[in-house]
């Protein structure tokens, strides 16, 4: 497909409210994507003049990652402004700007709204701080220290320390799940409710087709402020937060998880329904986030869908791996709907975590375009780029210099995009990059790999195509899911059709036996294997076998 060419991409035809099931989203890091004005940022306008190029991707939205209003304590995660565009980014002119350039080529748009918490720069906060009786006053989670001055509980921030900052206007703590510059909302007040819908009414109304709601499962607190119980240390992972974080210590039950918050995204959920749009939450829980992720996309009241930290951390997974998680959400979610992502802004680049070959890259992406779910790519993932490796000095993420050296923060997944591999910025900024690009991602460079046909950078295009050719990845059912020795392999099935989907998830050759049936092998293009004329089959390293029964 010539990059420049407008397509008609799943869920393009107007009244299809079902667009996001099995839909691939496209993740922009705005500061990151693209600089148009030279100020070393990027911005809306350079997100606008790169659609041509994410269309040619084949993918069916893009998620714009925070762009509000913001003092950036956490890069746009503290918002100051819900329902303006601050000016490091453009203006609301340029944010319609790329809504109707997206949508001229078929491409939805979801924006990344942060509901859980405001900036302490937001006039709601501003307000709230004064007193203890003022309009605004229980906006906020306001709470009177011990009898000996400490905080109300042992709830921890997830970016280190304590969860409760003291405030002496007030002579309250008040809570903060993250940085203390990022007051968390009380959802238990109505009136906050109300306000953060008119947020989201806001963008509708401006045309946006749904949501990525980061830390979904944060927006509740327990009323009682109860503590948080212990976690036996066998029990402690460090799935979203890192090893050296306290954090981990404990089970988070009374700061987060809250069965209220349904009620909340049921009434989200009516907001979105008359416009077709969806949302995808992020659910972050190290011991219960399939779970939550069922609770939270049961039915057709709640989310659309859900992601959880499984393939989001951690070592690679092996084909034991996979069929556990998958396992485990059918039966946390038997009628809920995933969202898979291997990388996102938060996490390190799927390319250096796993430690990946050329040809398990490939492999890796094939097995996401089957899986059962919706599909989230993160910008440069196509092209394989790996972690940045930065100096102390080059660091920017607050959370990487509150735990270095131990952990390096998030810095080294959110380095510019490499368009141009002979700018001496790569393409992405006329002026130096607020962070910068690495050298040896310029090799990785669009420019070098779509004079490549065996690059990466086509292999996703391949992959995103063939996903799209057949309706049973998209919207199918998964059955017979397996591990034997390290190939996983499944079936997926709709509207009477079924495909045998086998994956190698080794460097070392493996034989299995095809089911029973007469399969027609596809996906040549993939490199997919072929199996013999009595239906043994044998997967080279890192290699898989896509079959349709006849």
């Amino acid at each position: 497909m010539n990059q420049h060419t407008p397509h008609k991409s799943l869920g393009s035809v107007v009244g299809d409210k079902d667009w996001w099931r099995g839909a691939i989203v496209y993740q922009i890091y705005p500061r990151s994507y693209q600089d148009s004005n030279g100020d070393g940022i990027g911005d809306l306008l350079g997100i606008v003049s790169r659609i041509p190029y994410i269309a040619s991707l084949g993918v069916d939205a893009i998620w714009i990652s925070p762009f509000f209003t913001s003092p950036m304590k956490d890069f746009g995660y503290d918002v100051s402004d819900y329902c303006d565009v601050d000016p490091m980014f453009g203006s609301l002119a340029d944010f319609d700007a790329v809504v109707e350039t997206a949508h001229h080529f078929g491409i939805k748009v979801m924006i990344d709204l942060v509901l859980s918490h405001t900036s302490n720069q937001h006039p709601w906060f501003q307000e709230s701080v004064q007193s203890r009786d003022n309009d605004k006053a229980d906006w906020y989670v306001w709470s009177d220290p011990k009898e000996d001055g400490t905080p109300p509980n042992n709830w921890l921030s997830i970016f280190g320390g304590p969860a409760w900052q003291w405030e002496t206007r007030r002579e309250q703590y008040f809570l903060h799940n993250f940085l203390k510059e990022q007051p968390d909302l009380n959802f238990h007040t109505p009136a906050v409710q109300d306000a953060l819908l008119d947020v989201a009414r806001f963008w509708l109304n401006r045309g946006v087709n749904g949501f990525r709601l980061d830390t979904i499962n944060f927006y509740v607190h327990d009323q009682d402020l109860r503590d948080n119980p212990g976690l036996p240390r066998d029990q402690r992972n460090a799935t979203i937060a890192p090893s050296v974080n306290p954090y981990n210590h404990q089970e988070h039950l009374y700061d987060k998880n809250r069965p209220e918050n349904l009620a909340f995204l049921r009434r989200l959920r009516a907001l979105m329904e008359p416009f077709g749009a969806a949302a995808v939450g992020e659910v972050g829980d190290a011991q219960r986030g399939l779970e939550i992720l069922g609770e939270y996309t049961a039915g057709d009241d709640l989310m659309q869908m859900c992601y959880a930290f499984e393939f989001l951390s951690g070592d690679q997974p092996k084909a034991a791996n996979v069929v556990d998680v998958l396992t485990r959400l059918d039966a946390a979610a038997p009628d809920g709907w995933a969202c898979w992502a291997f990388s996102n802004h938060d996490v390190m680049r799927h390319a250096s975590r796993w430690h990946l070959s050329a040809s398990a890259l490939r492999m890796f992406t094939t097995l996401m375009m089957c899986l059962r779910g919706s599909v989230c790519i993160y910008q440069g993932e196509e092209l394989g780029l790996p972690e940045a490796e930065l100096t102390y000095e080059d660091l920017q993420d607050p959370y990487g210099i509150e735990f270095w050296p131990e952990f390096k923060g998030r810095d080294g997944c959110r380095t510019p995009m490499v368009w141009d591999h002979s700018n001496q910025n790569a393409g992405f900024s006329a002026d130096r990059p607020w962070l910068p690009v690495p050298n040896d991602h310029y090799s990785h460079s669009v420019s070098v790999q779509e004079d490549e046909p065996g690059a990466l950078l086509h292999h996703y295009r391949r992959a995103i195509a063939f996903r799209h050719a057949h309706e049973m990845l998209r919207k199918g059912d998964h059955d017979r899911l397996r591990a034997d020795g390290d190939v996983l392999s499944f079936t997926r099935s709709y509207n009477g059709e079924t495909m045998f989907c086998a994956f190698n998830i080794s460097d070392t050759p493996s034989d299995l036996d095809m089911p029973d049936g007469d399969w027609r092998t596809l996906g040549p293009e993939l490199g997919g294997a072929t199996p013999s004329a009595d239906f043994k089959l044998h997967l080279g390293p890192w290699q898989v076998c896509l079959a349709i029964q006849q």
